[in-house]
């Protein structure tokens, strides 16, 4: 592990200052690195939480990586919740109010539990990477909603609590990425039921030979969303692609969804076949289907051609 320490500390217990300046670098303000580390994201929380003195309480994205949450880059700004408010480059610094059994310790670090790190990235992050960085932190670390309902109680009307409310019951485990939390939430705010996370298909014996990303179980209905390991691990893509005849032997009809898709191209191609699989009609869609066109106007008077 990278080591991570406070300079002034350091000239404290007699390094030399000249050998700070030559062989270390400050990733925050007073904190320094050797010049040769690449620091992780835990070295930056070490560093964000040295920076208040070891009072902040590590919060949000980075809570929940050190908590186990997946698909957190190690050039996340660090939140920290502080007494104090001194902005610099990285830190995402914060003077909210936090009780004394909203936090735990990870290692030697102060962080947000579970449930509180989930009631600051509800409200802080934009709302399609909220429901990922939620989807990721239930899945490495459970909070139940009463955890969270109950700060909601505590703290009142905050900022981003309305998001919050609305985000809660969505949460997912089940999806295996961030575009995955996105593409569910995006069919879910165009007006379909909310989907099921990997669901099992199951062969003739009845033991289940592949999951589905998201879906409708009553329609057979799925919408798998293909990341970018189908470019990086040849293997699974083949693996992906051979399953799916079979998938579709068992009544399965399978939207296939890639990052480069148009929005407006997946809610016609999904409704299209939710249509069709026998799903009722939905009002917000009327504008992305052949059956529904929507109705264009030309000229100064606002008229139709066709009209």
């Amino acid at each position: 592990m990278t080591a991570v320490f406070l300079g002034r500390e350091a000239l404290g217990d007699g390094l030399p200052r000249h050998e700070l300046r030559r062989w270390y670098r400050p990733i925050f303000r007073g904190v320094y690195v050797p010049k040769t580390a690449v620091p992780t994201l835990h070295d930056r929380a070490v560093g964000a939480w040295l920076t208040s003195n070891r009072t902040g309480v590590i919060t949000g994205t980075a809570a929940s990586a050190l908590h186990g949450a997946k698909w957190v880059d190690d050039t996340e700004p660090i939140e920290l919740l502080v007494n104090e408010r001194r902005r610099q480059a990285g830190l995402v610094v914060r003077t909210d109010r936090v009780g004394v059994d909203e936090v735990t310790n990870v290692g030697e670090l102060t962080v947000a539990i579970s449930a509180r790190t989930a009631y600051d990235l509800a409200r802080y992050q934009r709302r399609y990477l909220a429901i990922g960085r939620l989807d990721a932190l239930m899945r490495a670390a459970p909070f139940s909603d009463d955890e969270v309902l109950t700060l909601m109680h505590r703290y009142g009307p905050v900022r981003g609590v309305r998001q919050l409310r609305e985000l809660l019951p969505l949460v997912d485990p089940g999806a295996e990425s961030l575009k995955e939390s996105w593409l569910r939430l995006f069919l879910i705010d165009n007006g379909f039921d909310i989907p099921e996370t990997q669901i099992p298909v199951l062969d003739d014996a009845g033991e289940p030979f592949a999951y589905l990303d998201m879906g409708w179980r009553h329609l057979q209905l799925a919408v798998e969303y293909d990341g970018d390991q189908h470019r990086s691990d040849r293997s699974s893509y083949v693996k992906d692609t051979r399953r799916l005849p079979k998938i579709e032997r068992r009544g399965w009809e399978v939207v296939r969804v890639i990052n480069e898709d148009d929005p407006r191209d997946i809610l016609r191609r999904v409704y299209e076949s939710w249509l069709y699989r026998g799903g009722p009609e939905i009002d917000k869609m009327a504008w992305a289907t052949p059956t529904f066109a929507p109705k264009r106007w030309f000229g100064r008077k606002g008229r139709s051609d066709a009209a």
